[in-house]
């Protein structure tokens, strides 16, 4: 079935034209009042991202993802390997809260906080407007010949995008690696004594400058499956960047602007047509077509049809943040059952992890039986097993004087190489130990022992183990 002609725009993405091939998007700088709101939170969570690789807490990075070394520091809390079931929740948290944004306020994310669209309309799109200039000039240089002026602005504009993303790449790496080994890697050392992560550093560089030099609004369209996910999640209640069609059309639809007009009395609605909100759009879409899935929720287009509603002297928000049912039958946003659904699940889960997070230990004990070992009986009915252990500090302090007690049986725990240890700050401690219970006080051939971890004899932590012994002693 062919499609209406009104309709035409679904048959592909805005940034492919009909030969199949990218269509070059050229926005027009924007400007107005939720540009500038735009431009105070990207510019605050810009300092955030290469600022928290940098803050100490207590002598932890504020944030460290180092997934080879199974460290990770959130907010200056140490975490380890053993804390996974908070990652979990963690995750589990994130896509539900993402899922209930979504479904109130549609893609508001991808325009105001995804790292992705900050990074290329706040920085990478400003060098380019400073450079090549606005809309029209950028067109016009990318059709003219390669002379001394077009090598010069590209050029130049290529080198800063390079350095840029260089600079990028050393953030992002010292959220993987710490920003005291990168410092000392690349800076100290110099970059040629640690060749692994100079290649790290410039693959990084590489895809950061791809992305922002070529692929571009493509990160959101094509390869971010958030985009996708929004066309599941949204429904006519969701409030998102709409155009009025109702009063943009009327009954005689849209029509150019004549002075001296009597518009109302034509019928005419008041979309001027003059195309300044697909002008303005990053990814190249005409919002009066409706809800797109290339529309990232930015409000360029707002802040343009504001400014042309005002200089015909007519009522601004004819596109605004709404809901179909807003648009259609002046209805209020109210808070559905989905969303009331959505929020208790998010408080409950919530809770959980607030209270996991309570009563995490400070420090994580592993004691296991060494394997292939079977148990060794002593003089006077003693029966000893021979264990691993494996303690994790996850303080930020070391921990002193650190020996084990039975708790569930009579019996003792002799340590191989030495009486009491210390545990280093946010390290760990390893040996081997034996558990020596008398034969008479187990009750089967594989008994549970409770141990206690104690600290200048304060109890700390509690673990369990296995204790084989012979079966005539049931």
């Amino acid at each position: 079935m062919e499609t209406p002609t009104n309709e035409k725009f679904r048959d592909s993405i805005a940034t492919v034209n009909e030969e199949g091939k990218r269509a070059w998007v050229y926005p027009k700088k924007p400007s107005g009042k939720f540009y500038e709101y735009r431009k105070w939170v990207s510019y605050g969570l810009l300092i955030f991202l290469f600022a928290a690789p940098f803050i100490k807490i207590n002598g932890n990075q504020f944030l460290l993802f180092n997934v080879l070394e199974r460290r990770f520091n959130v907010f200056g809390a140490p975490f380890w390997p053993q804390d996974f079931h908070l990652f979990v929740i963690s995750m589990i948290i994130g896509v539900i809260f993402i899922t209930f944004f979504t479904v109130a306020f549609g893609r508001l994310f991808c325009g105001w906080v995804c790292p992705q669209t900050i990074f290329m309309e706040m920085v990478f799109r400003r060098i380019e407007y400073w450079i090549e200039g606005d809309r029209g000039k950028q067109i016009r240089l990318d059709k003219q010949p390669w002379n001394s002026e077009k090598i010069r602005k590209r050029v130049t504009k290529w080198i800063i995008f390079f350095i840029i993303s260089f600079l990028i790449a050393n953030v992002f790496l010292a959220y993987l690696i710490g920003s005291d080994n990168l410092i000392q890697y690349i800076f100290i050392d110099g970059p040629f004594k640690h060749i692994s992560t100079l290649i790290s550093l410039l693959i990084f560089t590489a895809v950061f400058y791809f992305v922002f030099a070529w692929f571009r609004e493509q990160v959101c369209i094509i390869a971010c499956p958030y985009g996708r996910l929004q066309g599941v999640l949204l429904d006519s209640k969701s409030i998102v960047v709409a155009y009025d069609y109702k009063r943009g059309e009327k009954e005689a639809g849209r029509a150019k602007f004549k002075k001296n007009e009597d518009r109302p009395s034509t019928g005419k609605g008041d979309c001027i047509d003059c195309f300044q909100c697909v002008h303005v759009c990053p990814t190249g879409i005409d919002i009066r077509n409706g809800t797109q899935l290339e529309c990232v929720n930015c409000t360029a287009c707002i802040d343009a049809c504001d400014h042309m509603m005002e200089s015909v002297h007519l009522p601004k928000g004819l596109i605004r943040y709404a809901s179909e049912e807003n648009i259609a039958k002046k209805v209020k946003f109210e808070f559905t059952p989905r969303l009331k659904g959505y929020s208790a699940v998010l408080t409950i889960l919530t809770g959980v992890l607030i209270g996991m997070l309570f009563l995490r230990n400070d420090v994580e004990a592993n004691i296991l039986r060494l394997p292939g070992q079977l148990y060794e009986r002593k003089e006077n009915n003693i029966i000893s097993n021979v264990y691993t252990y494996k303690l994790v500090n996850k303080t930020t302090d070391d921990i002193e004087d650190v020996h084990f007690k039975l708790l569930s049986h009579k019996g003792k725990i002799e340590l191989v190489t030495h009486k009491n240890f210390m545990v280093p700050k946010q390290g760990l401690a390893e040996g081997t130990l034996f558990i020596e219970v008398n034969a008479s006080v187990l009750s089967g051939d594989k008994d549970k022992v409770k141990i206690g971890v104690y600290s200048n004899d304060e109890l700390i932590e509690t673990t369990t183990t296995a204790f084989l012994g012979p079966r005539s002693y049931k």
